[in-house]
């Protein structure tokens, strides 16, 4: 897919290392900007403060 198998064994280690973090570091952030722009709306239809 990202061409990885191409690499030396140590290298897609480290290369599937690197994408694992890129990939968990969009997700906080994007996570982290959906609950801050729904979030109040659904605690107010809730009932919570």
């Amino acid at each position: 897919m990202f061409g990885i198998e191409t690499l030396s064994s140590t290298s897609q280690a480290a290369a599937q290392i690197g994408l694992v973090l890129a990939e968990s570091i969009v997700l906080y952030v994007g996570y982290g900007a959906l609950t801050q722009a729904v979030g109040p709306t659904v605690l107010d239809t809730l009932g919570g403060e």
